[in-house]
């Protein structure tokens, strides 16, 4: 009969270890004696290594050893039976955690009941172990100073690997930093890419303090609970905490790293200062710290490159702005020289234009009034002085004379058309009584035809223009039409208002246009197929004239004729009446 207070119950505590996984160490047992388990348990049920545990997991095979091992990642040691299954389970399962899982970290201790079955040398240099006991010789003291042994070097490899990772993250951080254009978005990965390198959630910002006052800075960038202070200017638009933590990186000009908030603080090559305020969820260990400040060591180069950029940048757009303005006023000149050499161009053709025509026209005048002259003086030697005669030839010269000079204004008149900056004088006139004043002018020049003008207006028509140049274009139209009309024709000048304006209408009894003639029927010099009716001449200037008076009227002119021998009627269309 037992008694069972002889007896100590070995309690599985792995359950409460598995509570706090982040403050124990995970010591896996794999040994296919059961005995083995629960004197381990016993041995190392108080360990406590750096104020942390250990959380020992079962394994009672090789095969559950593996999957053990695939299932935790993170076991520290192993305390691993070499003869299960087969002699060389053990021994397989080393080589598969190293081999098949890549577990580097893992410390190994090797724990044989038959020592001659697996020579501890041979062991030792052909598989990747850290340890070989013989279970008669692991007592619970060698036990305690094997596991601690083992644990050490777990914890210095498991931070050569954290550092490894970490100088990774920051050649590869860093590279991707020195890409960008932005100081927003450098902040804004300065702060994401710390978070990244300690493997923690965190908020923080990161604050630039440049040129002067010195008291004032901006907030590039804020993440996680922070992220609202993001854009702010300012330290009064910070909380207490964060405003005081930052004030005093720039007065210690260097890191501080406190329980749960870690300052970091770095100054530029152009004297820029740099703070960022990190709120952790854990602790930083020494690893993480070392990290952390190895990456902001590089990070001063960042900042002033991309400070340095938006300043080349900003210069860009001034010199790009400049260009712009001087190529701008490079082209304003070019168009005033283009257009000037236009206007010099027309100028010289119109001077030909004019040569050309005072060569012709002028020219007819000219010729009877000095032929006239001659027999002027030729009649004013005979006795007696023949008066009729000499009456006869001062009539022609007359008549010479006053073509010579309509044909002179039709030429001035057409220069000072041709002028760019022409000024209208708009005063607002009776267009009927302007009209009726036209035809009263030029009713003795028809009579001499035996011409009949026919006048046709709604009464006192109020309209703003210059009377002088409108009188000048419609007459210009009147005296065409008696100058076309056939002796004993009829004419008619006309002008009818509605909701589209006012029209203005001269027509005649003349030889009419062809379709030639209404092709060039407003240009300058232009001589039509008909002929006037009474010897008069033409300069061709007239109706280029009326065109350009009326276009700077606002209005316009056209021709209507139903061919040769049909007559022709100009009409001219103004604005609505305005008074």
């Amino acid at each position: 009969m037992t008694d069972d207070s002889d007896l100590i119950r070995v309690i599985d505590d792995s359950g409460a270890a598995a509570d706090e996984p982040s403050l124990v160490w995970k010591v896996a047992i794999i040994d296919d004696d059961p005995a083995v388990h629960e004197g381990t348990r016993f041995a190392l049920y108080d360990y406590n290594l750096n104020g942390q545990g250990i959380e020992i997991l079962s394994a009672y095979s090789a095969e559950e050893g593996r999957e053990l091992m695939r299932a935790h990642r993170d076991i520290a040691v192993v305390l691993l039976d070499v003869v299960m299954e087969t002699d060389d389970a053990g021994l397989m399962l080393v080589d598969h955690i190293r081999s098949e899982l890549k577990n580097e970290t893992v410390r190994i201790i090797l724990r044989t009941g038959q020592p001659g079955q697996a020579p501890e040398r041979r062991v030792i240099i052909e598989y990747d172990i850290n340890d070989y006991k013989a279970k008669t010789e692991l007592t619970a003291d060698k036990l305690f100073t094997s596991l601690t042994a083992s644990l050490r070097g777990y914890q210095q490899l498991q931070r050569m690997v954290e550092t490894r990772r970490g100088l990774e993250m920051i050649i590869e951080g860093a590279a991707t930093l020195y890409d960008l254009k932005s100081m927003q978005k450098l902040a804004e990965g300065v702060l994401m890419q710390i978070a990244s390198l300690l493997n923690v959630e965190c908020g923080g910002i990161l604050v630039l303090r440049e040129g002067a006052p010195r008291e004032r800075f901006s907030i590039l960038a804020g993440s996680g609970c922070y992220r609202h202070f993001a854009g702010l200017a300012g330290a009064d638009k910070l909380d207490d905490i964060l405003r005081q933590a930052v004030q005093s990186a720039f007065e210690r000009c260097a890191h501080e790293f406190q329980p749960k908030l870690s300052v970091l603080y770095l100054r530029t090559a152009t004297a820029r200062e740099v703070v960022v305020v990190l709120e952790t969820s854990r602790t930083l260990t020494p690893t993480d710290r070392s990290l952390v400040e190895v990456f902001c060591s590089r990070l001063s180069v960042a900042f002033d490159n991309v400070i340095l950029y938006e300043e080349l940048h900003e210069a860009n757009i001034r010199l790009e702005e400049r260009v712009r303005d001087r190529t701008h006023a490079l082209t304003t000149a070019n168009d005033r020289l283009s257009a000037q050499w236009t206007r010099l161009r027309r100028a010289n053709e119109f001077k030909n234009e004019v040569l050309g025509t005072v060569a012709h026209d002028l020219k007819n005048p000219l010729g009877v009034i000095l032929g006239r002259a001659e027999m002027l003086n030729e009649l004013a030697a005979m006795e007696p002085i023949p008066l009729p005669r000499i009456q006869d030839q001062l009539g022609h010269i007359r008549a010479s004379a006053r073509q010579l000079t309509e044909m002179v204004n039709e030429l001035i008149s057409d220069a000072m058309m041709d002028t760019i900056d022409i000024a209208i004088r708009n005063e607002p006139i009776d267009l009927a009584a302007m009209l009726a004043e036209i035809v009263m002018s030029n009713r003795a020049l028809a009579e001499k035809k035996q011409q009949n003008i026919h006048f046709v207006s709604p009464p006192h028509q109020i309209w703003n223009c210059d009377p002088d140049r409108l009188r000048e274009a419609v007459d210009n139209l009147v005296s065409n039409a008696i100058k076309y009309t056939p002796i004993g024709g009829r004419m008619e000048l006309s002008m009818s208002v509605d909701d589209r304006g006012i029209a203005i209408r001269v027509k005649d009894e003349g030889p009419g246009l062809s379709q030639e003639d209404m092709s060039r029927l407003f240009g300058r010099f232009q001589r039509l197929s008909a002929r006037p009716t009474g010897g008069e001449s033409s300069t061709g200037l007239g109706l280029s004239i009326v065109k350009r008076i009326i276009e700077l009227h606002g209005g316009s002119v056209d021709a209507q004729s139903a061919g040769p021998g049909e007559g022709a009627t100009f009409v001219i269309r103004l604005p609505p009446i305005s008074a």
